[in-house]
């Protein structure tokens, strides 16, 4: 899939994308309206020269107008879509089977038993699309692990999405409802949730009702046979399911077991883990949006995907520790612990400085310039981490003696007098456009940006040669999405399978975990 950007003549910080290839009918054509004017602007390609080589021109976007203005938090109303409120954990899994059978296993089955009778399916060695680099039949590195996926929603789903992109087989076990991102919309594509799309390639599904014994079987089975066994439940709630970590343990001792709450499995553990909520109770909300403002949260689930991400991590240094000692273990993740953690200086000021941060709105607590500031037409996120970029970016705006200011020389200083810093710098910049700014600015190496929509950072990722849009899949069922984000250069990640269809695989499933756990069988 390619990616054609092009900026407007007229207002060179909008964009235009247009997306050629399988892109299917739910994606278009977009030219960003110029909100002074309502006139789509005019096309024109360019090429922004930087110190790194070249950089494309449509690192502006149709956003550089009005975005800077929003809160930090990106509180626009896209952001109130219900599909960024996911949950770390099935909260209503104990309540019905259906439910309870966590939402999100797709099955990349693979006989487990002993560590000798685990082999990758061939259908999973040849699907799917041709790897970036590497051969088409390069196993991953994770290649021969079985993951049993009973999570739901994003957490978890995204944890072993990014598993499943490096090899792994993972089998996601569904509720008979199915996982609840597929009706979380819009947006669509092809009447699927582009939320469920996200988080669930390279993965088979079977749904199953663990309140029904032969189903409950079938998922006992399937976490004796695993090397991973990844959920998202409140804490104990598997328990009666006989699919806790004690009971699947007792049976295979070897799994690596992950589990991911919303406050963790002592005082916590009742409490619904959702993303919304902790950033609430992290105090993340109270960092983001307007000094005078109110509290607003992130535009995206930021601690759902850390806690995915930090899941991983613990997953691989499990399998790690299990190469040398022969056992697994039992890895636990909670949003809350990820939130505090991701707040990394905002939450070291008050463990380890005694000082509660506030909202600056988009301005740093510790930097000055990091921020956007106003140029002629439009703003641009401008920013000097130490004395030598800040000695560039004057020397570029044609202030150089700015630099030498004993108020502005060294960053304490700017931080203490950045009233009186900001009107200067923002004196220059009205001089030009934010585009003529931001060629100039990059060819001297002081970053910075304008502030795109998402569909312009897509976009600018393609001029990069980055190519950030893969396809999962083959025929009529490939899916375009967003790489996984890891290079590799000797095994790269691989898009074999689009996003499963509720119980798409379950007869296969079913059928392999009835029989015996042999070597080499092909689903």
């Amino acid at each position: 899939m390619a990616v054609e950007l092009t900026a407007g003549a007229d207002h060179p910080r909008y964009w235009e994308h247009v997306i050629h290839g399988a892109a299917g009918p739910n994606v278009h054509q977009q030219r960003p309206v110029n909100p002074s004017t309502g006139q789509a602007g005019a096309l024109m390609s360019e090429t922004i020269p930087t110190s790194a080589g070249a950089v494309p021109a449509g690192g502006a976007s149709a956003g550089s107008a009005s975005a800077g203005n929003a809160p930090a938090g990106g509180a626009s109303a896209g952001n109130a879509s219900v599909g960024n409120a996911s949950a770390s954990h099935a909260s209503a899994g104990d309540a019905s089977a259906g439910d309870a059978s966590a939402g999100d296993a797709s099955a990349g089955a693979v006989p487990a038993g002993d560590a000798s009778a685990r082999a990758v399916p061939a259908s999973h060695a040849s699907a799917g699309s041709t790897p970036a680099t590497g051969g088409a039949d390069a196993p991953g590195p994770l290649s021969g692990l079985l993951v049993a996926d009973f999570s739901r929603i994003l957490a978890g789903p995204y944890c072993t999405m990014l598993l499943a992109d490096l090899g792994a087989d993972v089998v996601k076990v569904e509720s008979p409802g199915g996982d609840d991102t597929r009706t979380w919309m819009p947006p669509v594509r092809d009447g699927v949730s582009t939320y469920y799309l996200a988080v669930n390639r390279n993965k088979r599904s079977v749904a199953l009702d663990l309140r029904e014994p032969g189903d409950r079987a079938a998922a006992q089975e399937l976490a004796a046979r695993a090397d991973i066994l990844v959920e998202n439940f409140k804490p104990g709630g598997l328990a009666r399911f006989g699919l806790d970590y004690e009971s699947v343990s007792g049976r295979n001792p070897a799994v690596i077991y992950a589990s991911i709450s919303g406050f963790g499995s002592a005082g916590g553990a009742a409490l619904p883990g959702y993303d919304l909520v902790v950033q609430a109770i992290s105090g993340l909300m109270s960092l983001t949006g307007d000094a005078e403002g109110k509290p607003f949260r992130a535009g995206v689930a930021v601690f759902d995907v850390m806690s995915g991400l930090n899941a991983t991590i613990g997953i691989l240094a499990a399998l790690h520790h299990r190469a040398g000692s022969g056992h697994g273990q039992h890895v636990a993740v909670s949003l809350l612990s990820s939130a505090l953690s991701g707040l990394v200086n905002q939450a070291s000021a008050v463990v380890a400085g005694g000082v509660v941060p506030y909202r600056m709105g988009n301005s740093h607590p510790s930097l000055f310039p990091y921020e956007p500031l106003p140029a002629g037409d439009g703003e641009l996120i401008i920013m000097a981490g130490n004395d030598g970029q800040f000695r560039k970016l004057c020397e570029v705006l044609g202030v150089p003696w700015l630099a030498d200011d004993t108020r502005f020389a060294h960053n304490k200083d700017r931080t203490a007098h950045r009233d009186q810093l900001r009107p200067l710098l923002t004196e220059r910049l009205a001089s030009r456009t934010a585009m003529d700014w931001f060629r100039d600015l990059s060819a001297a190496g002081v970053a910075c940006g304008p502030i795109n929509t998402v569909d312009g950072g897509v976009a600018f990722a393609q001029q990069l040669g980055l190519d950030p849009v893969v396809t999962a899949g083959q025929g009529e069922r490939a899916m375009p999405g967003i790489r996984n984000p890891i290079g590799l250069s000797a095994a790269p990640a691989r898009y074999r399978l689009p996003p499963p269809e509720l119980d798409e695989h379950g007869e296969e499933i079913r059928r392999w975990l009835a029989g015996p756990a042999a070597p080499g069988l092909d689903l």
